[in-house]
């Protein structure tokens, strides 16, 4: 009996809650009193919003709970949650504040409340000093966007919201904001605002005077995908088969050692131009998303030119700049003179800051603007006062900045620059010489006689084009090569067609294993090679011209003229042979960012300080053991016998000792002594 009398489902709310959710119809009743109690203590509550309510809190959590039971009783119940928080959440207690809000996203769960009024509601909620409640808020904010638009999105409800976080990033609480700015910027790394709207939503945020919503909106737009990592090494459908022709034209027939070097030159030739082939892999979109590029960086720079704010903040300020001016190409020409008074080797991250000036160059600023400041790192930071580091540093930066504007460099400063290969420093070395072979690519012409490496037939016709000129041909560069090889194959027809009947006749052994055999079409190929070299570049370019207006080109013949353009890089020019080693420095793959490792490439580690040295090898002796045997006393305060004490005294004072001279000085008289003590000593011992 003592149970029936313990269930009093008036007042054990779980217990009611758990029937009402099996069986609504046949608890009404029980459900109404428990509503008309909840209604009494709401109008209590009214009167004095800012004392705790123990029993209203309970009420609304049970409401909440069974609200999808009864939609027409409860069917105000939403809204005046909504008021009262909207009216009185300043003036709430926090935990009943936290009851209210988590009942308001029970009820938008059970899809029972608009999400419009309700994310509304939850931003103004983010005034509230009250961290808990503002997490909690966040989480649901993003996580009811995410779900909205999971099936497809909801650009209505989308447009609504992204409006109304405009004017929250302008609020007056600093901490709203701030907020309201973290859920943009995490709804944008989920890809569920990804638009170009959101992006320049968070643009106003870069111009606020609240340092932390400041340094939040610039690490957005200097961040990186985590996606872009990723490296997607395997080749193409096109790239595949240039691999494969190289191979059987360098590998098959004789194994010799002219023709593996020939190889690995061709292959890298491959590699080269398959990075210049394939598609841009954007370190961060939202900056392409921006709609006036150009505006927001004149602001910025005007912005930066004034601040106040600490060092750190300044540069971030810095690199988006550069970022804006390098991705854009913009012309922001005070941009230059601002990044070159910070050109000094003593100057805090000045690597940063010369990655700023290699970022913000491009083939559309005038040669004159970038000038000054290549000749500033040059007096700089590329002499002999300065150590190795700071000579490289300095170095690799004029490299990326001409790499990108090669209009900007003189013809004696990169000579100059070039006689630093025979510097003692390995790492200055090697900045030179990765700056001449730049310009082997670029302009051979710029560089010494001697530095000019082996021709080929790409650097003949390497030149830089002048400012604003552009280069466009009406016609296939490389298309030549269809016309002599079809020359080529009339002219061999019968007798390729033979060879190719005894060829597959005699392509396995006795055994049955496979044998490397020299295809024909390989020295056909080496015919057209030859071939092509001996004909002009003007009537190059009127074959080309031919080929392109007269026909329809395949996948294969683009194929040809892929390898016939890559063979230029690797075939020495005509009447020109090999009379030195060609240093050809690593390829890099330049892409539209740049990183430090680009500017501190150090090709050798630098040698480390007496400290660090005798760091490290106290380190490695952690778990070392002591092998030195220590004599301990039995009594730690027994005197010392003499033996002990000749060994603390000066050599001087017992110099004349017997016991000091050594047993290859002693005379013969003082060996007969000792043999007789020792003699003596042994028979008493007896």
């Amino acid at each position: 009996m003592s149970g029936r009398h313990n269930n009093k489902l008036p007042t054990n709310l779980p217990q009611l809650q758990n029937l009402i959710k099996r069986d609504p119809k046949s608890y009404t009743e029980e459900f109404l009193q428990q509503h008309r109690h909840y209604q009494s203590n709401m109008q209590v509550f009214k009167h004095q919003p800012n004392k705790p309510n123990k029993d209203l809190a309970e009420l609304v959590m049970f409401l909440a709970q069974v609200s999808h039971c009864y939609l027409t009783e409860l069917s105000s119940f939403p809204k005046e949650l909504t008021e009262l928080l909207l009216n009185h959440h300043t003036l709430l207690e926090p935990d009943l504040r936290m009851t209210f809000c988590k009942a308001l996203i029970l009820l938008r769960n059970k899809d029972l409340i608009e999400p419009t009024s309700l994310l509304e509601l939850f931003f103004e909620l983010l005034r509230c000093p009250d961290k808990l409640l503002r997490k909690t808020l966040y989480t649901h904010i993003v996580t009811d966007i995410k779900n909205i638009n999971a099936k497809h999105k909801n650009n209505k409800l989308n447009t609504t919201l992204q409006n109304f976080m405009y004017t929250m990033l302008r609020d007056s609480n600093p901490i709203a904001a701030k907020i309201s700015l973290d859920v943009l910027v995490e709804l944008y790394k989920r890809n569920i605002w990804n638009d170009a709207k959101t992006v320049n939503v968070i643009v106003t945020a870069c111009f606020s005077k609240v340092t932390k919503i400041l340094v939040a909106a610039l690490t957005f737009f200097l961040g990186k995908d985590e996606d872009e990592k990723k490296d997607n090494d395997s080749d193409s459908e096109d790239d595949g088969p240039c691999t494969r022709d190289l191979m059987v034209r360098y590998s098959t027939g004789k194994k010799t050692s002219k023709n593996k070097k020939k190889l690995e030159k061709a292959m890298k030739v491959l590699k080269k131009h398959k990075k210049k082939k394939k598609v841009e892999v954007f370190n961060f979109s939202a900056i392409h998303l921006i709609h006036d590029p150009q505006d927001f960086a004149e602001k910025l720079l005007k912005q930066l030119d004034s601040s106040k704010e600490r060092f750190e903040v300044k540069m971030m300020m810095m690199e988006l700049i550069s970022r804006l001016v390098g991705i854009h190409e913009l012309f922001l020409f005070n941009f230059y003179p601002f990044v070159q008074r910070f050109l000094q080797p003593h100057q805090r991250e000045v690597t940063r800051i010369l990655l700023c000036a290699a970022q913000a160059s491009h083939q559309l600023v005038p040669p004159e603007v970038v000038q000054p400041v290549i000749m500033s790192i040059a007096n700089n930071f590329v002499t002999d006062r300065n150590s190795g580091e700071v000579m490289t540093v300095g170095i690799n930066a004029i490299k990326e900045i001409v790499a990108r504007c090669p209009l900007s460099m003189s013809e004696d400063l990169l000579q100059d620059l070039a006689q630093y290969k025979t510097h003692k420093d390995k790492n200055v070395v090697m900045s030179a010489r990765g700056l001449i072979q730049l310009f082997r690519d670029l302009n051979p012409h710029m560089l010494h006689r001697k530095d000019r490496g082996r021709p080929t037939e790409a650097s003949t016709e390497a030149r830089i084009q002048d400012y604003g000129e552009l280069d466009v041909k009406d016609y296939i560069p490389g298309a030549e090569v269809l016309d002599v090889e079809e020359e080529e194959a009339k002219g061999d027809e019968d007798e390729d067609g033979w060879e190719s009947v005894s060829m597959s006749e005699s392509e396995e052994d006795e055994d049955g294993e496979w044998v490397t055999v020299h295809h024909s079409s390989d020295e056909d190929q080496e015919k057209v090679a030859e071939k092509l070299q001996n004909i002009p570049v003007e009537e190059r370019n009127v074959k080309a011209a031919a080929v392109s207006t007269s026909r329809l080109l395949t996948q294969d013949d683009f194929r040809k003229i892929r390898l016939a353009q890559m063979a230029k890089d690797v075939n020495a020019a005509p009447g020109k042979g090999r009379k030195r080693k060609n240093d050809d420095d690593e390829d890099t793959e330049r892409g539209e960012l740049l990183t430090l490792r680009d500017i501190e490439r150090l090709h050798k580690k630098p040698k480390s300080d007496k400290e660090t040295r005798l760091a490290t090898a106290m380190a490695g002796r952690t778990d070392r053991k002591d092998f030195v045997r220590k004599k301990s006393k039995l009594n730690p305060y027994a005197s010392t016998s003499n033996k002990q004490k000749r060994k603390k005294k000066n050599f001087m004072m017992m110099r004349q000792s017997k016991n000091v001279r050594t047993k290859g000085k002693r005379s013969f008289r003082e060996k007969q002594v000792a043999l007789r003590d020792t003699l003596l000593k042994k028979r008493k011992q007896k």
